[in-house]
């Protein structure tokens, strides 16, 4: 008995796999154009790149910036350390000094205040007015030696503190009439002094004339 018939025997799968409908190209198909939709999608792909690109610069840009930012005030804060350690090093060394010598300005002008105070009762005790014939050599010779002892004190303490240095200056200064000096000129007015220069200056204009002519006689002849 003869086998049923298959029609699928007489067809060729792979040609019929292979074969697009209606002529076109696979969808798989390297070598096809691309459809207005996949450039479409791509051109939509690309943009949204580029604005994820865009963002991130953004991003790096304000990283960037705040580095900067934070690299300047780690200068200023080293830079200023340095400054700062510098000057209160150097300003705490003359301080010190100058606290030292204002210490020691001070205890000289302590011990001079008690010198100069027992100085004065020294000299305030000194009555001359109870010396006798007997005792007058004497107690002149104690009195003038008591004034003198003062008296070194007191240039010795001139020579350390100005201020008693400067009050005699502003005491001498004080007698003393501050010369001007007074232009013998300053009460003429401008014609006088006008006046005052020709009658000066009149002999000298004379000879330079006279120079002049003899000099012009002289080119005349030649």
């Amino acid at each position: 008995m003869a086998s049923d018939y298959d029609a699928t025997e007489f067809v060729d799968t792979d040609f019929q796999a292979h074969k697009s409908p209606s002529g076109a190209s696979a969808p798989n198909d390297p070598f096809r154009a691309p459809t207005r939709d996949e450039v479409d999608r791509k051109v939509v792909e690309a943009q949204q790149k580029l604005a994820e690109l865009k963002h991130a610069q953004e991003d790096l840009e304000r990283e960037r910036a705040a580095l900067e930012e934070l690299r300047r005030r780690q200068t200023e804060f080293q830079t200023g350390r340095q400054e700062m350690i510098h000057h209160l090093t150097r300003g705490l060394g003359l301080l010190e000094e100058a606290e030292f010598n204002a210490r020691r300005d001070a205890e000289q002008m302590v011990k001079t205040v008690a010198d100069f105070r027992d100085a004065l009762d020294k000299i305030q005790a000194i009555h001359d007015d109870t010396w006798t014939k007997d005792n007058f050599s004497i107690e002149l010779t104690r009195g003038l030696t008591t004034i003198e002892n003062a008296r070194m004190e007191w240039n010795a303490a001139r020579l350390k503190f100005s201020v008693l240095d400067g009050e005699a200056k502003e005491a001498a200064g004080a007698g003393e009439a501050p010369a001007t000096a007074v232009s013998p000129f300053a009460s003429m007015s401008f014609g006088e002094l006008c006046r005052f220069g020709l009658a000066m200056t009149w002999p000298l204009v004379l000879i330079a004339l006279g120079a002049l002519g003899v000099l012009v006689a002289v080119l005349m002849r030649r």
